[in-house]
């Protein structure tokens, strides 16, 4: 095989260069490698990168011996596992009896597994592929590593997210071993304990976004939920009663009236769950108890359920300026100019609506401004330059003050239209008035637990204080012990 394909994904000369890849110990160790799949060829690229002797073994050397590393030994599997004490096998679970012939010439050695099974696989086996690689080999070490890290990521390097590499075994000499390894080649291993492990290490590239699952589901049917809520009133109810086609309304104005109802209730469920949590506390008297597991689980996806509010902020952000741009908006104003003609008009100037767009638009620029920096905190890369209290400043108060000025955005466009009739189409009120229910309880919660009485008690507790827990300390009577009674 030869051409593009051959050619790695990043130049030898770029991962030679790469910061990140640590000095290679002197006097490194041979590596044997068993296949010569993607992952295979990745690693000994990276292996070799890092000052390793890599020999890699294949049932067909001379097919496979120009995808790899000129200098990465390349010969029959027989061979590539006779010197090195450490020997990765690249190949999936049902090869692995393929490998038996070789158990007298892998005895003693360790056995590095980086396979990973399909979701099926999965399901269907108890034992992991670690497991079952080790009962075929009991006379050899099986060390489960580099199975969540990809074959890009081997030859362009780690990179924040996919920097660690998660190891178990039973043997801790393997550990320390593959560990040190790792080091090198520029990764951080992350202990999992013993080879029992290695099912829910192998389970790992399996979850896709496993934490994002319940926020972006509660964010689509929340946007379900609104969107139909404001079609019945924007779309038909003026066909219905008025016989008005305003279908032209559903991709981009029926939309955009949706997408800051839903930003603004998912920003209000990020502080929903820590007032509830404080008022347990206060309640129970203290900090000790654990909190139910449905609101151990709200407070454990406000991250998500924040930049899923910023998202969808943003998106009402950008659909706003395209407004002007439709052309029923155009159409919109011919028609407004062509009623003031006919109505003898010469000046059109609302006092009271030109101060409600002016504040209505600054607010709303604060309070996307103010979640744009929530956002960024919540980076890693951001977040670990900062200090606990940095941190918590920004997460909590300035969160709370987007909250604020989200709130005094939504009233401003509400103005006076909560009072007026002809707002509520279908005897249904105005969106505006829904979305206010949950954030209004918030900010109010918030409000009392800032009162002296709870907040000092809140803070007592979050300090270890529990009720109905005081020790008294009496002073003996008698001289002799009050001599011997420690005052630390």
């Amino acid at each position: 095989m030869s051409g593009e394909m051959d050619k790695p994904l990043i130049s030898h000369c770029l991962v030679d260069s790469d910061g990140n890849l640590a000095e290679a110990p002197s006097g490194a160790p041979k590596v044997g490698i068993l296949g010569s799949g993607d992952f295979a060829r990745s690693l000994a690229t990276r292996l070799v990168c890092s000052g390793f002797s890599v020999v890699v073994g294949s049932r067909n050397p001379k097919r496979v011996a120009g995808l790899f590393p000129a200098a990465a030994q390349v010969t029959f599997q027989e061979e590539a596992v006779s010197s090195p004490e450490i020997i990765f096998v690249a190949v999936f679970r049902e090869h692995y009896s393929s490998l038996c012939g070789l158990s007298d010439q892998l005895t003693g050695k360790i056995l590095v597994d980086v396979s990973n099974p399909t979701e099926q696989e999965h399901l269907q086996y108890r034992q992991s592929n670690a497991e079952y690689l080790a009962s075929l080999f009991p006379n050899c070490t099986v060390v489960k590593a580099f199975n969540v890290i990809s074959a890009w990521t081997l030859q362009s390097g780690p990179r924040d997210g996919n920097r660690q590499v998660p190891i178990c075994s039973d043997r801790p000499e393997a550990k320390r071993a593959i560990s040190e390894m790792v080091h090198t080649m520029g990764f951080t291993p992350m202990d999992m304990g013993s080879l029992a492990s290695s099912r829910e290490v192998e389970a790992m590239p399996l979850r896709l976004l496993p934490g994002w699952k319940v926020p972006t589901l509660l964010a689509l049917v929340l946007f379900v939920c609104f969107y139909a809520y404001n079609f019945l009133r924007d779309v038909l109810q003026p066909y219905v009663q008025e016989g008005k086609n305003r279908f032209y309304k559903m991709p981009v104005s029926v939309v955009n009236t949706t997408l800051p109802c839903v930003a603004y209730v998912l920003l209000s469920l990020v502080y929903l769950p820590g007032v509830l949590a404080a008022a347990l506390q206060l309640h129970r008297g203290t900090k000790y108890h654990r909190f139910p597991d449905w609101l151990h689980q709200w407070l454990q996806h406000r991250k998500q359920i924040g930049l899923l509010s910023f998202f969808c902020a943003a998106l009402h952000a950008l659909y706003s300026f395209c407004l002007p741009l439709r052309r029923s908006h155009r159409y919109e104003l011919v028609n407004l100019a062509v009623k003031q003609v006919l109505a003898n008009k010469s000046h059109l100037w609302i006092e009271e609506e030109v101060w409600r767009m002016e504040i209505y638009l600054s607010l709303g620029v604060l309070a996307i401004g103010t979640l744009s920096l929530l956002a960024v905190t919540s980076l890693p890369s951001i977040a670990n330059s900062l200090n606990w209290r940095e941190f918590s400043f920004v997460q909590s108060t300035l969160g709370f003050v987007a909250l604020v000025l989200s709130t005094l955005h939504t009233l401003t466009y509400g103005w006076t239209r909560a009072f007026e009739e002809s707002r509520y189409k279908f005897y249904l009120p105005p969106t505006f008035t829904l979305t206010l229910l949950v954030p209004c309880v918030v900010i109010l919660a918030r409000g009392l637990l800032l009162l002296p009485c709870l907040s000092r008690r809140l803070a007592r507790i979050r300090r270890g204080w529990e009720r109905g827990s005081a020790v008294r300390f009496m002073v003996p009577t008698n001289p002799a012990l009050v001599e011997k009674t420690s005052h630390v």
